[in-house]
């Protein structure tokens, strides 16, 4: 078939609930994806900052190869050797003291939620718990996780939401703090807001939320799903602060491609879930934990953490020339190698204008150009994804 009739299958069988670019992408190979007619494309995109290993990355498959050899499937009625020692790697990366695993990012979202009502109701027994979020945040599709988003475009067609959360503003300390009351058991926040428009947190945003959780006891949690796992120079985002959470969710580049993800618990609340309170029935299985493994062994083996601070300072440099020079461009956000361009212009435009020139770029917010390339990209790549978007502008 060509691909149209793969499209036209699509949305045939397929439930319309994504509105997906003109492109049947059928192989990788590093920082590059092929379509099905052969064409190929600088991936800047990465499966939305999942591929940090970039495609095909040949350590990688083939500890996938070997597990499947061995065992897929166990359930967690057992232990599996795979996800004893992802733990101990992901406990270790975190500095945290336990984890739990999941297949994606909103159940690791769903875990952290439910960790902080139990940390309360152990502390103070039954009541209804809250938990304050940020405006303009993203934390999935789930009930729960979109409870948690701060967004009304996303939660309007699913309400009535879950009660007991409140919003404050993004980088703004005094709005949470006005929040907190005798019945807030967290906050939670991403370090880098990512589909609300690539922003960071400021320093002093994220060490008044450790300090005010410290002096109420309550529970910080952050979101380390897309901006984790090295993207910003850091294993994770928040190590840049000189903080230290109660709960860290990850996932997207924990597996590079695996679906997988995790809740990461502190001293303080890492025993607050007992057996019957919380599970699932592949989190942890062995192929996805022999990922996890691989993931984290290759990060080491290949400095990759290194090599992001070095390509990410390149990168920002070379956006920030753009935005100087662009009468599109008003602005550009990020850290490391999650970056994005807030555009004057109809941000779809770009991202057309960009794949037919062979660039996959994507969106954030209305009107930010997101570029998440995976980790291994190069400085010669940078270049022509540049000079590819000058083009695109």
């Amino acid at each position: 078939m060509n691909e149209k009739e793969y499209m036209d299958m699509a949305e045939k069988y397929m439930i319309h609930a994504y509105n997906r670019f003109p492109v049947v992408i059928e192989r990788g190979e590093g920082v590059h994806v092929y379509d099905t007619q052969g064409k190929q494309y600088l991936d800047f995109a990465a499966g939305i900052a999942v591929c940090s290993l970039g495609h095909h990355h040949k350590e990688y498959t083939e500890a996938l190869k070997e597990q499947m050899d061995l065992i897929m499937h166990t359930s967690n009625l057992y232990y599996n050797v795979p996800a004893v020692e992802a733990a101990k790697k992901l406990v270790q990366a975190t500095g945290l003291e336990k984890c739990f695993f999941t297949n994606s990012g909103a159940e690791a979202i769903e875990g952290a939620f439910k960790t902080a009502k139990r940390y309360a109701y152990d502390k103070n027994g039954a009541g209804e718990y809250e938990v304050i979020a940020m405006k303009q945040s993203f934390h999935g599709r789930t009930m729960g996780a979109l409870a948690l988003t701060g967004n009304p475009h996303y939660q309007e067609p699913f309400g009535p939401m879950l009660a007991g959360i409140r919003y404050a503003e993004f980088n703004n300390l005094e709005s949470v703090k006005a929040l907190v009351n005798d019945k807030t058991c967290a906050v939670i926040l991403e370090v880098v807001q990512g589909e609300g428009g690539i922003y960071p947190a400021t320093e002093e945003f994220v060490r008044g939320i450790r300090a005010l959780c410290d002096e109420r006891d309550i529970l910080m949690i952050c979101d380390e799903i897309q901006c984790g796992m090295g993207r910003t120079g850091t294993m994770f985002a928040y190590q840049q602060y000189g903080v230290l959470p109660d709960i860290v969710a990850c996932a997207k580049a924990l597996g590079c491609g695996i679906p997988v993800g995790a809740f990461v618990t502190g001293k303080k609340c890492c025993g607050s879930l007992v057996p019957g309170d919380h599970g699932t029935t592949y989190g942890g299985n062995p192929l996805a934990a022999a990922a996890v493994n691989k993931v984290f062994e290759i990060y080491e083996k290949e400095h990759l953490l290194e090599h992001v601070c070095q390509t990410g300072a390149y990168f920002e440099q070379e956006l920030d020339k753009i935005a100087a020079e662009s009468d599109h461009v008003t602005a550009r956000r990020g850290k490391g190698l999650m970056q994005g361009l807030v555009l004057n212009v109809p941000v779809r435009d770009v991202i057309d204008r960009a794949r037919e020139r062979g660039l996959l770029v994507i969106s954030a917010g209305e009107n930010v150009l997101r570029m998440v390339p995976p980790l291994i990209v190069t400085k010669k790549d940078i270049d022509e994804m540049i000079d590819i978007l000058r083009k695109s502008l």
